[in-house]
């Protein structure tokens, strides 16, 4: 027939054959198509401040940024990162030679990955993780290695005996992430110390996404990976205006690292989006430069989003991983009967009219996610409220 080609090779290539659509397109459409309540998909449904969006629409009128930016992004974007880097964590980076602005994270994680591996190189990430890290192996030719965030009481912990065992000979990296999407686990400064040494024993580079990192309740801390002995040669930190500032649509990222790193990292960039968002880099600029007590208030308001979320999760009969980071929180269904977390979630919109997505989405080894869910926080409190209520329906 015209327009068609008679090979019988499929058009997606091996190494992405096995990822097709993605679970947050499916769930989303689904929550569309019944009216319900999205609580899948991570992104808030309301704007950051209105001052940083105010800044953009100036960006816009003025002409800054309508054309191409710089290939590393603008300095005053680089001059940001650097001086956030500083004032929050003492950690100093060049501007000019440290920084790079990337199309968010997941273009950071992409570049990175493509940049730093060789075919059959090992990379050992977290499990569950977000689901581009393992595309991103893929068609970097890597081969990905989880190890497995496992419940203990009511919070996922990593076991650094396993940890240390998953290293071989062929192992390039470890791919970190801390605050942890989807389970909350923040990693302790034993944990972060306890990679590190291992890090530098082996002579494993390291990538951490840190995009959460302004996201961390009760006693929980957030401590860059780079800031401990021996990693800031090592390491590559990547962050994002998204989460932080509720401008998820911005696709604004970064990488910090050393100038070898940061080198490598543009060579793959800059064949991939080459530049993005110019006027959303002036007004980023801008939002890293809000005072502290800008984060205070965005935590103390996730906080409470938190909170109703998982009390109302906890009365509705499910088994509560209460996060003390990022705006996910994972439950765990089997007290409500169920053991498939693909076939709950596909049948929740019906049953209650509220979307999640199931966890087993995140894992290789899929049956250790099977019986575990995960639900967003970052909506309007209204919004959670009559989540709160359509899912006690569950209990009845």
């Amino acid at each position: 027939m015209t327009g068609m080609t008679s090979s019988a090779r499929p058009f997606l290539n091996r190494r992405l054959a096995e990822f097709g659509t993605t679970i947050f397109a499916e769930m989303s459409a689904l929550a569309v198509s019944t009216g319900s309540i999205n609580l899948g998909q991570g992104f808030p449904d309301t704007d950051g401040p209105e001052e940083i969006r105010e800044a953009a629409v100036r960006a816009l009128r003025a002409g800054h940024g309508n054309q191409y930016p710089p290939g590393p992004g603008i300095p005053e974007l680089r001059a940001a990162i650097a001086a956030h880097q500083k004032r929050r964590y003492d950690l100093s980076y060049d501007p000019d030679t440290e920084v790079l602005v990337t199309a968010g994270a997941t273009e950071a994680i992409a570049a990175t990955l493509l940049a730093l591996l060789e075919p059959g190189d090992e990379v050992i990430a977290l499990e569950p993780y977000y689901d581009s890290y393992a595309a991103c192996i893929a068609m970097a030719g890597g081969t990905r290695v989880p190890v497995t965030l496992r419940p203990h009481e009511d919070s996922f912990r990593l076991d650094l005996d396993e940890l240390r065992d998953a290293v071989t000979d062929r192992t390039r990296l470890l791919l970190i992430n801390t605050p942890h999407n989807p389970t909350g686990t923040v990693l302790t400064r034993e944990e972060l110390t306890a990679i590190a040494e291992l890090a530098v024993e082996r002579d494993l580079l390291v990538v951490t996404d840190e995009v959460y990192e302004h996201l961390v309740f009760d006693e929980a801390e957030h401590l860059p990976l780079a800031a401990f002995p021996g990693m800031r040669e090592r390491t590559v930190t990547i962050g994002s205006a998204g989460k932080t500032f509720s401008f998820t649509g911005w696709k604004v990222g970064w990488v910090t690292a050393a100038p070898a790193l940061v080198t490598a990292v543009r060579s793959a960039k800059q064949f991939l989006t080459y530049v993005s968002s110019g006027p959303f880099q002036y007004a980023v600029a801008e939002a890293l430069s809000l005072p502290d007590s800008y984060f205070s208030a965005f935590r103390a308001d996730m906080l409470a989003k938190r909170d109703l979320l998982t009390t109302g999760l906890t009365e509705a009969g499910f088994k509560v991983f209460k996060p003390a980071g990022t705006y996910f929180v994972t439950t765990d269904i089997r007290p409500l009967g169920e053991t498939d977390g693909f076939a709950f979630c596909r049948a929740l919109p019906e049953r209650a009219g509220v979307v999640a997505i199931p966890n087993a989405v995140f894992y290789d080894h899929r049956e250790a996610g099977a019986p575990f869910v995960r639900f967003a926080f970052c909506k309007q409190t209204g919004v959670l409220e009559e989540a709160v209520r359509r899912l006690k329906a569950l209990s009845a």
